[in-house]
């Protein structure tokens, strides 16, 4: 049985306000295509398929188009929802669908309730885990069954203290899973979830779901499932060898500028979980991170790589340069972030009050000017300053208007 995992498709999001709506359908016509050349059985898409949780209309039409293709393909497809969707959105129609080939997993009670695939080897149980928020899903949670007792997935835990935390809920999801899977007597099994398992690494472009760290859960918890297909993380990571982060699309933060975007084709054999192997997504546009002075920019061959690439550039002159964004674009059409970071500039820990103190107005704002542009005020520039206190100061001396006559007044 072969499965194409994929996750954080992120719907509806920009990067520093540049419409993605291309890119994200580009590579959405990749996973059909994919799915086609590969002969996937099932499409494993873990969580995060919008950006929020009101995602716009050309987002919906998006992710329903994919939905629809993926289908008529050849796969099956398991979407679980992550902590940017909104579960009962998302998960609206869910039953009714599922006869379509698409199942919708975004119910914490449904957990225990697999999806069932089979193959010449037999069945294969793919269980959807959702963002689980602990504090939103733990009276929601199925309970873990008594084996001395007839099975029942379904069952909520009512009678159950709720678990407290990520690893708690995440911890009483997974034990619920091994539960259903003993009683089905089923030996291979996927879990599709939507987590920050230690040992990934992040990027900044995630929705924090820690505090402290307590966000983290443990990867023991998914011992005994033949694959977990992670969601979360950014980036296309390994965590141990049945349990991956397929990673995002798309990268969605300078921070991602060198992450080699993907998906996982996972094989399950007689055995279990028999080749992975990852699948690079097509490169819409490049991000590069550039920092150099704004004339090494512009003139540089080193820099010629860049000129169609997303880019985020931090100038290092010793004098804010001017007009720098638009002398940027002329060679990098595409440049999205703008930072100055003088190199070998001193800096001044004295107070607002010692800086000031004994200068006269003309001098404090000829040393601002100064130091946000990083060179001394122009004479003209110093002429200008001194006209306009001159001016401010002759308004302050001039009398106060005298006040209207009362009307009547003699």
């Amino acid at each position: 049985m072969r499965l194409l995992h994929t996750s954080d498709w992120h719907l509806g999001r920009s990067l520093h306000r540049t419409d993605l709506r291309a890119a994200q359908a580009a590579h959405l016509d990749h996973l059909v295509e994919t799915v086609r050349a590969e002969r996937v059985d099932a499409v494993l898409v873990s969580g995060d398929v919008y950006d929020r949780a009101v995602p716009p209309v050309d987002a919906v039409q998006l992710c329903e188009s994919a939905l629809v293709r993926l289908r008529d393909a050849g796969a099956r497809v398991v979407v679980i929802s992550g902590n940017h969707d909104s579960a009962r959105r998302l998960g609206f129609g869910s039953r009714l669908v599922d006869a379509s080939g698409v199942h919708l997993r975004t119910r914490a009670a449904g957990l225990a309730e697999p999806v069932l695939l089979d193959d010449e080897h037999g069945p294969v149980a793919v269980y959807g885990v959702p963002y689980l928020e602990p504090d939103a899903v733990g009276a929601e949670l199925p309970a873990v069954p008594d084996p001395a007792l007839p099975h029942d997935p379904s069952s909520c835990c009512d009678a159950e203290a709720p678990p407290r935390g990520h690893a708690g809920v995440l911890g009483r999801a997974t034990a619920c899973i091994r539960a259903d899977l003993a009683a089905r007597g089923v030996a291979r099994s996927v879990a599709l979830a939507h987590a920050w398992v230690t040992g990934g690494d992040a990027s900044d472009s995630e929705r924090d779901i820690t505090v402290g760290g307590v966000g983290r859960v443990p990867s023991s918890l998914f011992d005994g499932v033949t694959y977990g297909a992670l969601g979360h993380l950014h980036g296309p990571q390994t965590v141990d060898a049945h349990l991956r982060y397929s990673g995002s699309p798309l990268p969605y933060s300078f921070s991602e500028a060198r992450q080699r975007k993907g998906s996982w084709l996972v094989e399950l054999d007689a055995a279990g979980l028999g080749r992975v192997e990852f699948v690079p997504a097509p490169t819409y546009r490049r991000l590069s991170v550039l920092r150099d002075t704004l004339d090494a920019l512009l003139t540089s061959p080193a820099y010629s790589g860049a000129e169609g690439d997303f880019c985020s550039v931090t100038l290092t002159d010793p004098a804010r340069p001017e007009a720098a964004m638009e002398r940027l674009r002329r060679r990098f059409a595409h440049v999205l972030v703008l930072a100055w970071e003088p190199e070998g500039g001193a800096t001044d820990d004295r107070t607002y009050t010692e800086r000031v103190r004994g200068r006269d107005d003309l001098t404090v704002s000829a040393d601002f000017v100064a130091h946000v542009r990083r060179s001394p005020a122009t004479p003209g520039e110093r002429a200008l300053l001194a006209e306009a206190f001159e001016a401010v100061r002759m308004r302050a001396a001039e009398p106060a208007a005298e006040p209207a006559a009362e009307q009547g007044a003699a």
